[in-house]
């Protein structure tokens, strides 16, 4: 396991930052994440059955444009630190300031929440980055009549496969409404959600073997890591379930039947996740057991061999405590032979033992 730590982990370390929300009104736009200093950059991809254009603009009028167009919108904005503009960008699409307040609040339990113009869902972008490393990223949707805004920290994300396939029109996603791009985002979320699973069963395989093979301090250590790191992704996977079944069973017409078909199987999608989150955090959990246990049995061993030692030489080393007193007469110390028949004596005792220690199997 790499020592490097990962913007995942960096990110927990630092939490929380909560006080910059004390005394401020509900409603107030308060970035909470570590990601400052960025300026929001907005990408809209417009699309329907027989057209795709990509446009690049921060101007919130020109963006506006895209709510109320034909066609169905992704209006993607990245960097969520520039408070003023998301403020502004929420006011000028007639979006509750609480929803603003949720958009850029990094530390928001995944949520749904229905209005009377559009649905607001916020959840974890949990995903592996170039050098294997996790990465958890807040993201936000708005989802419109026709287009769907997405507020989100990082321009790294999981989106790459769905944009490509809007643009090459592959799948049914240019032929349906923004509910289905809804959908597709969500599972393109979800999906990569299996490869850092796949990726903590990856990690505890390798600290078994470990821990069954060659335990070290350093190996209780990583333990600890990857018992936190399981707590934390299901902290942020585990709600995301509701979220979808919220979604399903949502009478809003801005999601329409044939969407909720294809929820249906993200849900099915979402309890097969918690229920392997809910396996490896017990697998997590018993892993320092194994280690302390197999630590124990390690130094049982030692134990029962430096005993079968010290059994062995307590009869010799009485033999050499007898013959070691200085009293002045002792008959054998005089006899010819009386040196060899104590070393033969201590040997035939040392080799009576060996073998009675074998038969026992206690060697």
């Amino acid at each position: 396991m790499s020592k490097k730590k990962s913007n995942y982990k960096t990110t927990h370390k630092k939490q929380p930052r909560a006080n910059k929300k004390i005394g401020k009104a509900p409603g107030t736009v308060t970035y909470l994440g570590f990601r400052e200093g960025q300026k929001s950059d907005v990408s809209i991809i417009e699309f329907d059955e027989n057209s795709y254009q990509v446009y690049q603009t921060d101007v919130v009028e020109k963006i506006l444009d895209f709510k109320n167009s034909p066609s169905t919108s992704w209006i993607n904005v990245v960097g969520l630190s520039d408070e003023a503009y998301i403020e502004n960008l929420g006011r000028t699409f007639e979006l509750n300031p609480l929803t603003i307040e949720d958009a850029v609040n990094t530390s928001q339990r995944p949520k749904i929440d229905e209005y009377e113009n559009y649905i607001f869902c916020v959840l974890k972008m949990i995903y592996l980055d170039a050098n294997n490393e996790l990465v958890s990223e807040h993201v936000a949707f708005v989802l419109m009549d026709k287009a769907v805004l997405v507020f989100q920290e990082l321009k790294e994300d999981v989106f790459n496969g769905l944009r490509d396939r809007i643009h090459t029109k592959s799948g049914r996603i240019r032929s349906r409404g923004a509910d289905y791009l809804l959908f597709t985002l969500l599972d393109a979320i979800i999906d990569n959600y299996f490869v850092v699973l796949e990726n903590i069963n990856s990690k505890i395989e390798q600290l078994e073997e470990e821990v069954y093979d060659n335990p070290t301090p350093y190996t209780a250590r990583k333990i600890q890591d990857l018992k936190k790191e399981v707590l934390r992704v299901r902290r942020r996977i585990f709600p995301v379930k509701e979220l979808i079944n919220r979604l399903i069973e949502s009478e809003n017409p801005l999601v329409t039947k044939d969407t909720k078909l294809f929820l249906k199987d993200l849900m099915d999608h979402c309890l097969e996740i918690n229920e392997s989150l809910q396996i490896y955090r017990e697998m997590s959990m018993s892993l320092l057991e194994m280690y302390m246990s197999n630590v124990s049995n390690k130094m049982n061993e030692v134990m029962k061999v430096l005993t079968i030692m010290a059994s062995i030489f307590i009869p010799l080393t009485f033999i050499v405590g007898i013959y070691g007193m200085n009293f002045s007469f002792m008959p054998e110390l005089e006899w010819k032979y009386g040196y060899f028949v104590v070393l033969g004596v201590m040997l035939t005792l040392f080799i009576t033992m060996l073998i009675l220690f074998k038969k026992k199997r206690w060697l």
